[in-house]
């Protein structure tokens, strides 16, 4: 039947892989510009029943996470295609706000969900440079170009700044998170305070559709005949031993304190 013009062949899936944690720069692994190419070829690439997001992330970067989304979320209206998340391992912080750009999310029971939260974490090093005898020497123009500085006490004036644009952030993510999934959302006041669940727990919040798995859900809605084509991120292999090689290791060691957060 293939063969024939105009005949109708099995129903095409178009499977995106969002895996790793979210952040710019060449050390990211999940980024606009770096899953860009992928998510426009699913979509415009012959004419797929659907798009499947497989999730797994511990979150990163909000403003990547939005950035990935709304293009997902255009693209899907644009060319009028269904778009279904599947949460491996998590879909938590900004992995959640990837997945929000769905019209259904599905879960593993186990899955890990939700953080719907913004942190930023800095350190205070004043006191470990003063007892090995470095001094500090700064020279700015401005008077808040030095704020958070962590070689410098504290100061309070920096920190309700800081605070007040984490809840700007946070503010917009649960926007997003609203706006998503709407009256699904149950009436619970942990929702948007950064704490994070099972899949099945997340069932009952409304953060999810449903428990299930890419292919058999898929093959359940669009018939058994369904074909999937996978989508995800290369590494060249400059990128793999080449220069880049030490920046890749510092991705990592940020990579493992995100996951370690969820406790995986």
């Amino acid at each position: 039947m293939r063969f024939i013009p105009f005949a109708g062949g099995a129903p095409r899936v178009a499977v995106i892989r969002l895996h790793g944690a979210i952040s710019t720069g060449p050390r990211g692994q999940l980024n606009d510009e770096t899953v860009a190419p992928l998510i426009e070829k699913a979509f415009r690439r012959g004419k797929p029943a659907a798009v499947a997001l497989s999730i797994n992330s511990p979150g990163g970067s909000p403003v990547q996470s939005s950035l990935i989304a709304a293009r997902i979320r255009r693209l899907a209206d644009e060319k009028h295609v269904p778009v279904y998340a599947f949460v491996e391992d998590a879909a938590a912080s900004g992995g959640y706000w990837l997945a929000c750009a769905a019209d259904e999310i599905y879960a593993d029971r186990a899955s890990i969900v939700g953080s719907i939260g913004v942190i930023m974490a800095f350190f205070g090093l004043q006191d470990f440079i003063a007892r090995h005898g470095v001094e500090r020497r700064i020279y700015t123009s401005g008077e808040s170009k030095s704020q958070l500085d962590p070689f410098a006490p504290e100061n309070p004036e920096d920190v309700a700044r800081i605070k007040a644009i984490s809840e700007t952030i946070h503010t917009a993510f649960i926007d997003h998170v609203k706006t998503a999934r709407g009256s699904k959302l149950a009436d619970d006041d942990r929702l948007f305070t950064g704490e994070f669940w099972t899949g099945a727990q997340a069932l009952d919040l409304g953060l999810i559709d449903g428990i299930g798995h890419v292919v058999p859900k898929m093959k359940e809605v669009f018939g058994d005949k369904t074909r999937f084509v996978v989508y995800g991120p290369k590494r060249s292999l400059f990128k793999r031993f080449g220069t880049a090689i030490v920046g890749q290791a510092l991705g990592a060691v940020e990579e493992r304190a995100l996951w370690s957060r969820l406790g995986l």
